[in-house]
């Protein structure tokens, strides 16, 4: 007796960069891929888990830059699962975070399709655990807060930066912002109408790669210090008091070297 023939798509998170942070449940997706639709921020040294024979899609998606629209890249996905490729989409950080992950769920189920999703591990989670920071911690951070700094200024449904920076600093909350770098003079505005002005802040840009680097300052220094160290996309911003050891390090040397 035959089974009935059934399409499938694996949604695989490929971390922030480093190919080392890949789970092994990923690993093995990547190399039994006939079909493979990969990120932009994706590295060749993650696509080369993938086999010899496969087929290299490349869909990337920045901000900012010309990208592969994303119904294209959905309509595809179904075209090749449906022809009978074995269909892994290769998306940066984890596939459900900013990932636009659940709609492509939604749009491959539709159709019949079944989806399975691996996650990674995401930058803003990579990048403070590289200054050896946690996200959470007893005496400073209760809770996080993942959220994008990329909506549009004015739309509907943009984010109350005003509101979110009140109910950080009273449930003691850590704001980790991915895609805020281009807009961080507004971040920086509103935050400060509700955060205090000298609230630890961290820039990490090219988060696990070996062009990461990355900046701590107040608060009310966000902005110019972006734009002083140059610092652009791929970049997350993360806001707490969790760095409040780090900033004062910081101080600290900056004094001496004033001194000497």
């Amino acid at each position: 007796m035959t089974h009935p023939f059934q399409p499938h798509v694996t949604l695989v998170g490929a971390g922030p960069g480093d190919p080392e942070l890949l789970t092994l449940k990923a690993v093995k997706a990547i190399a039994s891929a006939t079909v493979l639709l990969v990120d932009d921020l994706v590295s060749d040294a993650i696509t080369a888990h993938a086999s010899p024979t496969v087929r290299i899609i490349h869909v990337g998606k920045r901000g900012g830059c010309k990208s592969t629209p994303q119904a294209f890249i959905e309509k595809l996905m179904a075209q090749e699962a449906l022809a009978g490729e074995t269909v892994v989409r290769l998306k940066g950080g984890d596939p459900f975070i900013f990932g636009r992950g659940g709609e492509e769920v939604e749009h491959l189920q539709a159709q019949g399709i079944a989806v399975t999703v691996i996650n990674g591990i995401t930058s803003g989670l990579a990048g403070v655990t590289s200054l050896g920071i946690p996200l959470t911690h007893r005496e400073h951070a209760h809770g996080v807060v993942f959220i994008t700094g990329h909506a549009k200024q004015g739309a509907a449904d943009s984010v109350d930066w005003v509101a979110l920076g009140q109910t950080a600093q009273q449930a003691k909350l850590t704001l980790v912002i991915y895609m805020g770098v281009s807009g961080s003079a507004h971040l920086q505005d509103a935050l400060l109408q509700s955060m205090r002005t000298d609230t630890p802040v961290a820039v990490i840009h090219q988060v696990s790669l070996p062009a990461q680097r990355h900046v701590v300052c107040e608060l009310q220094d966000l902005h110019d210090t972006i734009v002083r160290e140059q610092l652009a996309s791929p970049s997350v911003i993360v806001i707490g008091d969790v760095f409040k050891g780090l900033l004062a390090m910081q101080h600290g040397a900056e004094l001496q070297a004033s001194a000497g």
